[in-house]
């Protein structure tokens, strides 16, 4: 094992945003983004050496990819003009070697549960940042809801790793976000009636609150699908079960994101904003990077998805008789950025610990429908988030945690 790397070595700091629009720039021409095998054996990132924040790049930019490939497959599905269709497949395929590159970063010695710990750092400081700066406050407080679930995800996992890998959280964290408990894992488990939340108004929103909810769909999404695939790959009977369990929450919480997209939206609009998300994150992290390499790759994928873009307005305006100015921001929003978001998790913690989810709205008291769902996962044993936590303190005489800030906010939480 290489030297760690010390907290915030190699970062880049963040410089100050000139506007860009993605409308009023040209990519590189679709029959020129076509890369052969030689191209897209990208040399992968050292994972105890590269930032941390470079991977939780790639596992976003990853997530995206996957989710602009299933989207682009639905339209197919749904979409009768042969012209159409062919045209989807051809920027799809694109895609699919862009989710290659960027997928293939990932280093190949990574375990399962270091790549899943990864996973959930992802998911607590890129949904943090976005709770920060959504303009709106019920699709904030969505946010802010979900942060406290990924958070305790992210310390049951470490104690799993701990005790099953023998390694701490902290090599793979790296002191950018803290592991402590979150809103118990056992009380994420809710009817699913109770995760369906209300739509944005697609005419009256901000335009990015539609990238926000995009973002975070797409990273959801495909923690579930990793989780999905994953999860029976270890051998241990409380690996294998605590993935279970997390992965059934992955599907509510993907439930809970997708629901605030205005279903209204006609798909040739969804299509543009897909490409105006890519175009919007690429240009971000392409800003932020602090490897070369990946940085290359960011900005190669930037030129492509504003070709992406032009294609997905020209379809607009011919099919749905709008021009794209009408649904999008004059010019990319401020750019999306990974960075501690260790004082604003604190104050979550500090108040919204015992949130519940009641219709589309939020509840502090357990109420019927929620307790018999629960009383039906649980089949009266408890579930493998408490037993992972029993198993390690049975092992190692305690549980895992890294706070840097001082104690729990949440006087209940703490280890006793």
């Amino acid at each position: 094992m290489g030297t760690r790397r010390r907290p915030g070595t190699g970062r880049q700091p963040r410089r100050p945003f000139t506007g860009f629009n993605p409308l009023e720039h040209q990519g590189i021409p679709l029959d020129r983004q076509l890369r052969s095998w030689r191209e897209l054996d990208v040399e992968p990132i050292d994972p105890d050496h590269a930032d941390p924040y470079t991977r939780c790049r790639i596992i976003t930019m990853n997530g995206i990819e996957v989710e602009a490939i299933l989207f682009s497959h639905q339209f197919a599905r749904h979409c009768p003009d042969p012209g159409v269709k062919r045209q989807l497949a051809e920027v799809r395929y694109v895609e699919h070697q862009q989710q290659k590159a960027v997928n293939w970063l990932l280093p190949g010695l990574a375990s399962v549960l270091e790549t899943t710990i990864a996973y959930e750092q992802v998911a607590v400081d890129l949904t943090g940042w976005v709770a920060r700066h959504e303009p709106d406050a019920y699709l904030r407080q969505a946010y802010e809801f979900g942060v406290l679930e990924d958070f305790d995800h992210l310390f049951r996992y470490a104690n799993l790793y701990e005790m099953i890998e023998h390694r701490k959280a902290e090599s793979v964290v790296d002191g950018l976000t803290e592991v402590m408990p979150g809103r118990p894992t056992k009380f994420h488990h809710r009817h699913p009636h109770d995760n369906v939340r209300e739509p944005y108004d697609r005419s009256t929103t901000n335009p990015l609150s539609k990238l926000h909810a995009l973002t975070i769909m797409s990273a959801e999404q495909q923690t579930m699908n990793f989780y999905m695939n994953v999860g029976p790959q270890y051998m241990e009977p409380i690996a294998r079960r605590l993935y279970q369990e997390i992965g059934l929450i992955e599907e509510e919480h993907v439930t809970h994101y997708e629901s605030l997209v205005d279903p209204g939206e006609t798909w040739w609009e969804r299509l543009v904003n897909h490409e105006y998300n890519e175009c919007y994150l690429y240009h971000s992290f392409m800003e932020q990077e602090s490897d070369p390499k990946v940085k290359a790759i960011w900005e190669l994928h930037l030129n492509m998805e504003l070709e992406h873009l032009r294609l997905a307005c020209e379809l607009m305006r011919r099919h749905d008789g709008r021009e794209p100015q009408e649904i999008l921001a004059p010019e990319l929003p401020n750019v999306l950025t990974f960075e501690e978001n260790k004082q604003f998790v604190r104050g979550l913690l500090d108040t919204q610990m015992d949130l519940t989810t009641l219709g589309t709205g939020y509840v502090r008291d357990a109420h019927e429908r929620f307790e018999l769902m629960q009383e039906q996962i649980r089949g009266g044993e408890e579930p493998p988030s408490e037993r992972v936590m029993a198993q390690h303190r049975e092992l190692l005489g305690g549980e895992y945690r890294r706070q840097t800030e001082g104690p729990h906010p949440d006087v209940a939480s703490r280890e006793r």
